[in-house]
């Protein structure tokens, strides 16, 4: 038999099939991922007590470690709905310090059952709402008087003008002090409290109005008598003037410039490009000291008495307020320079 023939009796493989050469070789199982483990979330529970009685006002129960005060008070807030969170002083102590809305309730010194305590701070005012209040009021005050409107001096004298030069010169650094101060509050300021307790509206309206009334009154009256040195005092006191309101604004700008808007950091305030603003090396609230400068230069300008008293008080007030916040900077920042004073350079 040819082997063409042979070929032909044999069968006939599949084009597809292949020589097998030992056992099939096994495919290699694909590996499951391995499960990651979720971490235990250990939620808190939050009693919250009147600071003054000790009465379990709210609990909140399932309380997230990451949740701040802020949030806490606004849970407590749907509980209470007379007490909105700008109302609300939390704190860890009865008589201890308002938390901040800010602290995280993990990072506090509080176990997972924390204990906070309530007090009322009554009803609220926006920072922004006083402070337009409080100075468009002696800005509007003043000039009542500077026209002599009815009802103030004797009729003789409604709607007339003073003689004299200086007192026309005083109600224009009056009316542009306040004038400034309206548009700061405005554009300028940002404030790290949006709120202030709805009492303390009055309380500055009538130390702001009451003295602007007082110091106008007096400054308008007809029978007012010009400053003892004449002309050259009234310049010189124009010029510190001046100098200390340019001055109080560029700290007010600079203090701007290091708060990002709509937050609460705090930071060291350091002299800037501008010369007005370089009084930072001396002083930790240089805006208080061009205050004061203002109203000295206004006070030698029209040589009033109750001017004289007005800058006194608000002297004292500042250095209050001076000294508190160098007390703040000193205990929040180690590397503050402790070459500055309050408020004076060297001496307070």
């Amino acid at each position: 038999m040819d082997a063409l023939a042979f070929e032909a009796t044999m069968p006939k493989r599949s084009q597809n099939a292949t020589l097998a050469v030992g056992p099939p070789t096994p495919m290699p199982a694909k590996r499951k991922p391995a499960k990651k483990t979720k971490k235990a979330v250990v939620f808190f529970e939050v009693e919250i007590l009147d600071a003054k009685t000790k009465d379990k006002l709210c609990f909140l129960d399932k309380v997230e470690p990451n949740a701040t005060i802020g949030e806490i008070k606004s849970m407590f807030h749907k509980s209470h709905p007379q007490f909105y969170p700008a109302r609300q002083s939390i704190r860890l102590d009865p008589k201890g310090k308002s938390l901040k809305d800010e602290d995280v309730l993990q990072h506090l010194p509080v176990g997972t059952t924390a204990t906070f305590y309530f007090r009322d701070l009554g009803a609220q005012i926006s920072w922004v709402t006083v402070f337009l209040t409080e100075y468009a009021g002696p800005l509007i005050i003043y000039l009542l008087f500077y026209f002599r409107v009815p009802f103030i001096y004797a009729p003789r004298y409604e709607f007339t003008a003073s003689k004299h030069w200086v007192v026309h010169l005083a109600c224009m650094c009056h009316s542009f002090h306040y004038v400034k101060r309206l548009l700061e509050t405005l554009f300028v300021h940002r404030f790290s409290h949006g709120t202030m307790p709805l009492r303390n509206i009055f309380k500055n309206c009538t130390y702001y109005w009451g003295f602007a009334a007082w110091m106008a009154y007096y400054i308008n009256h007809p029978l007012y008598t010009p400053p003892i040195y004449g002309e050259q005092q009234v310049r010189l006191a124009l010029i510190m003037f001046l100098f200390c309101q340019i001055g109080n604004f560029s700290i007010h700008i600079a203090l701007r410039n290091l708060r990002p808007p709509g937050s609460k950091t705090r930071k060291i305030p350091y002299p800037t490009k501008n010369p007005f603003t370089w009084i930072f090396l001396l002083v930790s609230c240089p805006n208080y000291t061009y205050e004061l400068g203002s109203w000295l230069g206004f006070t030698v300008m029209t040589q009033c008495l109750p001017v004289a008293f007005f800058t006194m008080v608000g002297f004292i007030q500042m250095t209050v307020w001076a000294k508190g916040k160098h007390r703040s900077y000193l205990k929040e920042f180690r590397d503050y320079p402790t070459l500055r004073s309050p408020i004076l350079p060297f001496v307070l």
